[in-house]
């Protein structure tokens, strides 16, 4: 099946209230190219270098989502283009991102990772640490301008056990859930990313607003 049959059927099946990303890490720009042809606009990578050269040689009418692990001393090199951070699990990184997009002029949509997986690979925020970082925001508003949160990543503990998936994305969506009824919140948080190839249609179910697939678009990774 090609690329623009994966991507049409899988849209097919999404609510109009899901937005997909498409996960390209690691695959060759003609590969997007075709996904792009057949009107996919929002791309997920998890390497700020190879998102990067993508940016520069494709069509600028893209969304480019970093979904991976960010280090700070990378932020730097997306900060003029990306649209939205989904892993951000530091009070550090948040810093570093709001002061990349202040020297770019820009406000970056940030996503907060919360840790929701049985895995110790895996990062995040647990919901102290959460709070910790909506309050450092909320008080410091004249510092933190070029940043917005707009809602919650998480990633399932990678299984075949859809009852433990369906906990942890419960546990997230209560989280999120929480976070919209806060009087103080930041900004209006609204995406909810979880889903992936394997679990999105449980994650859909749950409550997510955005998923990410990729191999189920695009093949598996070489």
């Amino acid at each position: 099946m090609s690329i623009k049959n994966n991507l049409l059927k899988i849209k097919s099946t999404l609510p109009s209230t899901v937005t997909l990303v498409a996960v390209s890490k690691t695959k060759p720009i003609p590969d997007l190219m075709e996904g792009y042809d057949a009107g996919q606009r929002i791309f997920g990578e998890n390497k700020i270098q190879e998102m990067a050269e993508k940016w520069e040689a494709m069509p600028k009418d893209i969304e480019w989502h970093m979904i991976g692990h960010v280090q700070t001393n990378k932020v730097k090199f997306m900060a003029p283009f990306v649209s939205l951070i989904h892993g951000v699990d530091s009070l550090k990184l948040l810093e570093e991102i709001n002061k990349q997009a202040k020297k770019n002029n820009r406000i970056i949509d940030c996503l907060l990772q919360i840790y929701i997986a049985e895995e110790e690979s895996k990062f995040g925020l647990d919901e102290e640490e959460l709070n910790e970082i909506l309050h450092f925001v909320q008080n410091d508003k004249d510092g933190m301008k070029n940043i917005r949160i707009v809602g919650l990543m998480g990633m399932a503990t990678f299984t075949d056990n859809q009852n433990q998936i369906k906990k942890e994305f419960t546990h997230l969506k209560s989280i999120f859930d929480k976070l919209q009824l806060r009087k103080d919140a930041i900004n209006r948080v609204s995406t909810l990313s979880m889903g992936m190839s394997g679990d999105y249609q449980l994650a859909i179910e749950c409550g997510s607003t955005m998923v990410r697939i990729g191999s189920s678009i695009f093949g598996g990774r070489i």
